[in-house]
């Protein structure tokens, strides 16, 4: 793995970059933002969590956005959009985020009409808000013209019935006015398990939980040597690297339980084939492998090489 976060002129806009395989991995940022440290580690206690995330005065702790950048040879697709440019002013003032995403793509040399493919593990504010951009007279336009898009209808379904529970994280103007035009392409569960790949290389796989349809990205390139190397977007099964203990749950998982299984079975694929866990939410350590420690709790490789 290159962190670029040092290199001249990037000021941190460009989190890492490797290779897999054949393909490139760029990650990009939205920036950082706050949430509350107690909403984000669930029934964990604060004098266990905050050894791993330092909370401030108002108990937030400070996430990344990081949207992956892969380029195959054939296709550029971007995973994760961020928070984007429409909350309002108040939810900026509370969560302190950026909208960066634009200025780190530019810096990571990643045109936006250059992207045939943007895929959304699930359709919370802060994974889809650039999917559309929203523009000063009020319109909102396709950010990556040339994309097709690709989500869960059942998250768009979930969305759509505003429940009390979860309403203020599904913003209609991140993914319908793309249902709309046709850019959006619906993923079902039957349609996954029969066809996962998007493009040669890059599938998804459902590890719900957090949401009833969360999806991983999976990334599979073979190197020059033959072997197949292997990396998978998470989301938000396991939004930081702090959240590695299978029962770190958060307090805005929809079923908990269900996330402690799936984390599990995600454990049982990705430690043993030393997979590249890509975090969606770790700002500082936006990708590793994952391994277990001495008291066989699993942990981030000190390199993700």
């Amino acid at each position: 793995m290159t962190d670029t976060d040092s290199l001249p002129g990037l000021t941190g806009l460009v989190r890492a970059r490797t290779h897999l395989g054949d393909f490139e991995l760029t990650i990009c940022t939205d920036g950082t933002y706050r949430l509350d440290g107690g909403a984000m580690f669930g029934v964990v206690p604060k004098t266990l969590w905050q050894k791993r995330a330092p909370a401030d005065a108002n108990n937030t702790i400070l996430l990344g956005l990081n949207t992956v950048v892969v380029r195959t040879g054939k296709h550029t697709v971007v995973i994760e959009t961020g928070v984007g440019n429409k909350q309002s002013e108040k939810m900026r003032a509370i969560q302190q985020n950026q909208e960066l995403l634009p200025q780190s793509l530019a810096a990571a040399g990643v045109r936006p009409e250059e992207v045939d493919v943007v895929i959304n593990t699930h359709l919370h504010f802060d994974h889809c808000g650039w999917n559309t951009t929203l523009n000063p007279d009020g319109s909102v336009t396709p950010t990556f013209p040339n994309a097709r898009y690709f989500a869960h209808k059942g998250e768009v379904d979930h969305g759509h019935m505003q429940y009390d529970r979860d309403r203020v994280s599904y913003l209609s103007p991140n993914y319908d006015p793309l249902i709309a035009n046709g850019q959006m392409t619906l993923l079902t569960n039957e349609g996954i398990a029969k066809n996962p790949e998007i493009v040669p290389g890059v599938s998804v796989e459902l590890f719900p939980g957090h949401t009833h349809q969360l999806m991983g990205v999976h990334i599979e390139s073979k190197s020059h040597a033959g072997a197949t190397e292997h990396a998978c977007y998470i989301s938000d099964l396991i939004p930081t690297s702090a959240h590695l203990d299978p029962t770190w749950v958060m307090g805005y998982d929809l079923d908990p339980m269900t996330c402690i299984a799936e984390r599990k079975r995600f454990y049982q694929r990705a430690i043993p084939e030393k997979w590249l866990v890509l975090f969606t939410h770790d700002h500082h350590t936006p990708m590793a492998k994952i391994e277990i420690n001495e008291k066989g709790k699993p942990v981030a490789a000190l390199s993700a090489g």
